[in-house]
């Protein structure tokens, strides 16, 4: 049997229009200070917890009630925000 002829394609490029502006080369790493912050953001939140629940919800604020925790989780999610933009 005959060999068929093997088709020569372009290759692709996209229009520069589409193209990217930025590259990952030319990103710039996170500063130091992200982070040191995410991480004490999340040692923040555990530990606001944990008081919360091993004083029976007597402290830090016992006035704020269930508050305490939207602030230990939004101290969790605060670094998780911080975190997504780590390079």
């Amino acid at each position: 049997m005959p060999k068929s002829q093997v088709r020569k394609k372009k290759v692709y490029t996209p229009p520069t229009d589409v193209r990217p502006s930025g590259t990952a080369a030319t990103r710039k790493p996170s500063p130091i200070w992200l982070p040191i912050t995410a991480v004490s953001l999340i040692v923040f939140g555990i530990a606001w917890l944990v008081v919360y629940y091993l004083s029976e919800t007597d402290y830090p604020v016992a006035s704020w009630g269930y508050w305490n925790l939207a602030i230990g989780f939004g101290g969790m999610v605060g670094s998780l925000a911080l975190l997504s933009r780590w390079r």
